[in-house]
């Protein structure tokens, strides 16, 4: 499967843990608030893009099954994945920043679809998400 990316928007209880990313001229949205994720490494899978990436980013060892929902779609670098998993709240206690990002936090998933520096193309795939859960 060719795909070239995946996020994770990871909800801990009912809240959206997000990164702030860097602020850094030369990347995309620096200071944004964005989700765990990011470039695909060899011939991995996009859910093992997805996972690898949050655990390199947050510290969080999550599996497979642990993703509730996922679509793809078309950036210009081509397909992306965009995934959803729910875990307990006091998960929250196992989350480490790694090196990249300025800091994380949790938002409310509603305010951060609405929130100024939320990545646009983020905001709009969890509004999807959020229509089709009912949330």
């Amino acid at each position: 499967m060719e795909f070239s990316g995946a996020k994770l928007a990871l909800f801990l209880g009912p809240d959206l843990l997000v990164i702030k990313r860097d602020n850094k001229p030369d990347i995309p949205y620096p200071g944004y608030w964005d989700l765990p994720g990011g470039g695909r490494e060899g011939c991995e899978s996009p859910q093992d893009c997805a996972l690898r990436e949050t655990f390199e980013e947050v510290g969080l060892d999550l599996s497979e099954t642990d993703l509730s929902w996922s679509e793809s779609y078309q950036r210009a670098r081509g397909t992306v994945w965009f995934f959803v998993s729910h875990q307990p709240a006091d998960l929250v206690r196992r989350v480490a920043l790694g090196s990249e990002g300025q800091c994380w936090r949790l938002m409310d998933p509603h305010a951060y679809c609405r929130d100024a520096l939320a990545v646009p193309h983020f905001a709009e795939h969890l509004r999807g998400y959020l229509r089709h859960a009912g949330l």
